[in-house]
Order: structure tokens, then sequence, then C-alpha cells
């Protein structure tokens, strides 16, 4: 047997110092965009159900748990009620958790109340779906919540399924990035969506662009470090790129990876990453990535899959209406804008290739996008005219409404010839009406498709295309997403 009870024991006091007394240390106190929520399935659960908090490595999923652990403590929950787990520590993962648990138990009083169960890195316990799944349905004095840096997809959905509460952890967004580095912030005014700007006249929409302004070197700090807190707040940029570079190739690749998925052949998912971060944003046909690389189309896919699982790429299929998407050419962005350049060790020299920060700014509004949509049911695609260079470079797609965007983020004027793909989507759909280009500051105008700047209130069936600087899209995007967090907490019924 691994570890006596002793052992088991000395390790969950130095992980659980609320149980002498103590309190989590060295916590933020400013909190995540992601924690009313989390906070409200912890301790009023609108349904029986544990919850699910995903996320790459190094986002700050320990962080919001301990954070949510010190509310309890302050609203008076049971010291002895709480335990908090990492199944990466050696000898826990070894043990089990059905015999770290019993070690608690029999080491504690028996206080009245619910327990709180935070268990960090699920997918290292065996079998851990079915764990989970007769937890919830026969332990009901316990709250369970867990977390997972690389689960495959479909296994914790299908059995969680009526069980478990799923909560996604992206990397942080850019207003988060700016809260955690205390950066001076422009006075910008409140929206509760993007599309508050088509209501404004062109007089405000001008004033704002100008004011957005300071947000530019801000957000390109951003692209240069990413959405992972360590690397944010480290002082020099090459120590900050070459964390993360060590993070996701030695850590994630290397290790979870491998012992996760069961893949032996790591050089050749390294080869596969290189050519992602090579390539972000970019439409993938498998077929000839395969053929390029040297790894058959199967392995591809599910090395894609697999890094999709992990939180390190996300996935378009291409939208073809009436007709089913190509599988074989994927449109894939990087989750965090900073990993291409951090894992090439492209430091300040990203800001002087146009090619690669488009690309950057590009993956960083689709996770803004991703993000704010995402509990809504939506489904991503890209949308590309075959045989024609028209494309939509994302497409939000509602059950009552779909939303196009294109990024240009160049110094060349908005005009016909940018918007010549959103303008051939608008007129193939017949029930688009509103489409967004993300540009280069100070551009934060409306036009219509076919690039006429409009001054003055239209027909709000007319179809319409706003401009607006990607610094200040994703600022308010993220800041959107904050206000509808605590919204979402406050409205749910005690």
């Amino acid at each position: 047997m691994i570890g006596s009870q002793q052992e088991i024991f000395s390790v969950l006091r130095q992980s659980n110092p609320w149980w002498g007394g103590g309190q989590p240390a060295d916590l933020p106190s400013w909190h995540r965009a992601a924690f009313p929520e989390l906070l409200l399935w912890v301790d009023r659960p609108p349904a029986p159900r544990s919850v699910l908090l995903t996320g790459a490595r190094q986002v700050g999923k320990t962080t919001l748990l301990l954070q949510v652990v010190r509310r309890l403590l302050a609203d008076g929950c049971d010291p002895q009620n709480i335990i908090y787990v990492s199944l990466d520590h050696p000898l826990l993962k070894l043990s089990g958790l059905d015999r770290v648990l019993a070690v608690w138990e029999e080491s504690r009083p028996s206080p009245e109340g619910p327990q709180f169960l935070f268990i960090d890195e699920i997918q290292n316990a065996p079998d851990w779906s079915v764990w989970l799944k007769h937890q919830t349905d026969f332990r009901k004095h316990r709250r369970i919540t867990v977390t997972g840096s690389a689960i495959p997809l479909s296994r914790g959905e299908e059995s969680g399924v009526g069980r478990l509460h799923t909560i996604k952890l992206p990397t942080l967004s850019f207003g988060e990035f700016l809260r955690l580095r205390n950066d001076t912030i422009p006075e910008l005014p409140d929206v509760r969506s993007l599309a508050d700007a088509f209501e404004w006249d062109n007089t405000t929409r001008i004033r704002i662009g100008e004011e957005a302004l300071g947000l530019t070197p801000l957000f390109h700090e951003y692209l240069l470090r990413g959405g992972f807190p360590q690397a944010a707040t480290v002082e020099s940029l090459t120590i900050a790129q070459r964390l993360l570079r060590e993070d996701i190739v030695d850590r994630v690749l290397k290790r979870d990876m491998t012992a996760t998925f069961g893949i032996r052949r790591v050089v050749e998912l390294e080869t596969l990453f290189l050519y992602l971060c090579q390539n972000d944003g970019g439409i993938i046909n498998v077929t000839t990535l395969s053929q390029r690389i040297g790894i058959s189309s199967s392995t591809v896919h599910n090395y894609i899959s697999h890094l999709e699982s992990a939180h390190l790429v996300y996935q378009l299929p291409q939208l073809s209406r009436g007709k089913t998407a190509l599988r074989n050419r994927p449109k894939i962005y990087l989750a965090d804008p900073a990993i291409p350049g951090s894992v090439l060790l492209k430091e300040r020299t990203l800001l002087q290739d146009p090619t690669s920060l488009g690309h950057a700014v590009e993956a960083a509004f689709f996770k803004h996008v991703f993000t704010h949509y995402y509990r809504l049911n939506v489904r991503f695609h890209y949308w590309q005219r075959s045989r024609t260079q028209y494309e939509v470079d994302l497409v939000a797609s509602l059950p009552s409404l779909t939303v196009p965007f294109e990024v240009k983020y160049s110094e060349a004027p908005i005009g016909c010839k940018q918007l010549r793909g959103l303008r051939a989507l608008i007129d193939e759909s017949g029930d688009i009406n509103r489409g967004y280009m993300i540009a280069k500051g100070p551009c934060f105008e409306v036009r219509d498709p076919s690039g006429a700047l409009m001054v003055q209130s239209v027909n709000p069936e007319q179809p319409l295309i706003l401009c607006l600087p990607a610094a200040l899209a994703c600022y308010w995007l993220s800041m959107i997403e904050l206000n509808q967090q605590r919204q979402y907490a406050k409205a749910s019924p005690p």
C-alpha cells in the first residue's frame, strides 16, 4: 500500500491550513469573471450537481478554488467540512481518492452541515467520471468541485449528464489582464453588447475611438504575454515567454498528454503543435498536413482532438449552408494569443511582423467571443466561398441569430475590399443584418456592406457592419462577461 495514513494526513494538512485555524495563502483580492458562477454552484447550487472547472494548465483554476474556500470560511462554514486535494501530488494520486477521503473522515470531528470537496486535476484519478457519478448520486451531503486541464471531451460530458455542471475557465481576458497588472485604463463607457454602438451617432463613435487609443499599447503587451497569470506579471518578457513555453511544451505536451491520452510518439505531437503555432488561425487541410509532416490523417485528427481536450486549441469547422461541413479543413486557433510567440521565442519581434501580429489579434478576439457566447448554445464556424477569395473569420450561429466577424488588423483604411467577405456572406444568407469588422484603432464607424460610411440613423433591417478597434472590442467583451457573471449569480434563486 502506498503511503501510511499519517503520511497522507500530513500532506493534506499542508494544503488545508484552515484545519488549524489558518487561511489559504497568497491569493489575489480580485476575482476572475467565473468566480460568481463557481461560488453559486458551490454555496447554493441551483441543482444537485457536482461542478467541473476546466481550463488549460496555469490559468488559475487552483486559485479560483481557494478563493471560494476563503469565501466559505468568511461566511462561517466549519473549516473541518472543507477539503482540498491536489491529485498532482504523487502520494495522493497513487493512494486513490477513496483512501484519501477516508483518512480525512477518520481524522476529523463530525460537524453538521454539507461537506465541501475541492479536487484538483481530477483526470489523474482512475475512472474519475464513474467515481464522480456515484458520489453525486449517493453522497448527497457532499458538494464536489473538481478541476481538469486535460480531460477527453466526451468522457466527462457523457457520464455527467444531469449530474455535472461544467464551467470553462479560459486564459485571462484582456480586461482581467489589465486588472491583474493594475494598468491605467482609459475612461470608457460601459456597454451591454457590442451592438449598442450601432445606435450611437458618428460623433460619439469617433470620440470613443480616439479615447480608446490608450488601450492599444496595453493590448499589444497582452498579445506578447497572454492570459496566463504568471507570465502576465513577470517583469521580463523573455522570462515570461520561456516560462510559458516550458509549461506548454515540457509539462503539457510531454507529460500530461502522455499520461492522459497514452501518446507515445511525443515528437510527432510536438511537430504538429509547432506547425499550428506557425499557422495560428489558419485553415488546415489535414490530408496535405499529414503528408507534409509524415503523420497519418487519422493520427493528425486524434492529436488535434487531444490538444483541444487539453484546452490548447480551438477547432472551427467550415460553415456550409445545406451541406455537411468539411471535416478535413478545420480552422484552428491557439487557446491564447501569446502561445505561438512564446513557443517560437519571438519576443517583441511579433509586433514588427504584420502577419504574425494579425494572427495573434484574430486568436485573441476569437477567445473573447467564444468566452462570451459559449453558454448560449452557440455553434462557431468560419465561412469560405469555394473557388473564391471570399472568407469570414468567425461566424457565431445562435438558434435565432447569426453573427459574422472579420478581423483585419492593418494600417489600410476600411473599404470595399476589406468588407467583401462579410458582404458575400450577407448576400448569400439573406438573414444577416449585422456584422462586425475588427480593425486597428482609431477606426470606429458603421458602414454598409458596400463600404459606404453611414453617418445617420437608418432602417434597422438594413444590413450594416460595425468597424471597431480590436483592443476596444476585446476590452468590452471582457467587461460584458464580468457583468453578466455577476448578474447570473444575483438572478439565481438561493
